[in-house]
Formats: C-alpha cells, structure tokens, sequence
C-alpha cells in the first residue's frame, strides 16, 4: 500500500538509486510464479533495507518471513564479510525459487534458510542478532519480539514489516486477527523501557525498534 499519490510515489521512484538486475528478476519472477505476488518487498522498500543494513554492517541477520527471497537480498548486502543471514519461512512451496535466487547471489555463501514453524526454529538459531526484520504471520509479532528481544545485542535493530495494515489498524470497525494484533504489537513495543520505536509510512507502515 501506498500512502503517497500515485505522481510522488512515481518521483521518489524515479530519483533513488535503481534495482539491480538479479532483484529486478526476482520480482519479475515472483509475478509470475506466486500466490500473492504483492507479498515481495519491492524496490523502494528493498532499498531501505540495503541501506539500514550498510550502515549497520551486521555480522547476524535474522529474517522471519522469507516469501521469495527478495528483502533477505537486500539486506546481506550489508553483511560483514563474515556474517551470515538467516531467514526462515513455513511454506516449504517457496524453496526452488529462494534456492535459485539465493545460489545466483554475490552473498550465496551468507545465507542460510529453514523451513518451518518459527516460533520453534528461532531458539536454534545462534545469536546474537545485530539486525531483525520481522514479515511473517502477524498474529504472532509479539511471540516473535518476546523471542529475539533478548537475544538482540545492544544498539540491535528489529524492522517490523506492514505495521499499519493498509490502515486498518486506525479504524475500529476492524477487529480481525492480524489487525488486532498489530495493534496490541505497536502497544507492546511502545511500553517496552528496553526499546525506542518509531513506525514509518513506508509501503504498508515498518516499524523501526532500537535496543537501548
């Protein structure tokens, strides 16, 4: 979802720095071979994601919700040299296109993928996180904050993808499962001494959460 008007959207478009040819593909390909195409990160909301993850420079990423590959892309791209990037889907269905695009990457040997229930995977995974991006179910952001909170090192960064739900979440008409969710999420996260949050109107909202 866009919150700008179609002629701003297409000007800040047209004068950021443009998509490689590998991410360009991969978004391409995922029209063309996907359910819910529109679940890829994007171009502009890639970027930003590059661009956070330069200027960390992280030696561990976590990634909750892989889709297709794309934003996992972006973000190893700011990996130290020996970092590693870890990003973990339920749907198995997705593998041959992430394993196609992963294998044709610069960062191929940094990625790490799993296949499964999150919430169970997380714990095995080996910390400290410097940087997680949350895009999974979002019934379950909370659970998924509670997990990595701990393990996030100090100063870590935690982006949490579609925080304002196509707008959903201002509107009390809607009390559906994800809508409430991210609601009580936004909530959680804003009462927690331990982080400072700041929700930015990027695509479908991302919230920006700094451990102290």
């Amino acid at each position: 979802m866009d919150f700008f008007p179609q002629p701003l959207t297409e000007y800040i478009e047209s004068h950021s720095s443009a998509e490689d040819l590998l991410l360009a593909e991969l978004h391409r390909q995922t029209h063309l071979r996907c359910l819910m195409p529109q679940m890829v990160s994007g171009h502009q909301q890639g970027l930003f994601l590059e661009l956070i993850s330069r200027l960390m420079q992280p030696r561990c990423i976590l990634e909750v919700g892989t889709f297709t590959g794309y934003s996992a892309l972006c973000l190893a791209k700011g990996l130290t040299e020996d970092g590693c990037l870890h990003t973990i889907d339920i749907n198995p269905e997705l593998e041959p296109i992430v394993a196609e695009f992963f294998a044709r990457s610069d960062h191929a040997h940094q990625l790490r993928t799993y296949w499964g229930a999150a919430s169970e995977l997380i714990p095995t995974i080996e910390g400290p996180f410097d940087l997680v991006f949350l895009d999974a179910d979002k019934e379950n952001y909370s659970a998924y904050y509670d997990l990595v909170i701990d393990r996030l090192r100090p100063g870590g960064l935690i982006l949490a993808d579609n925080v304002l739900w196509s707008g959903k979440v201002t509107d009390p008409v809607h009390r559906d499962t994800e809508t409430v969710a991210l609601r009580e999420f936004a909530q959680k996260v804003a009462a927690d001494p331990r982080v400072q949050q700041l929700i930015l109107s990027l695509r479908d909202g991302l919230s920006m959460i700094r451990k102290w």
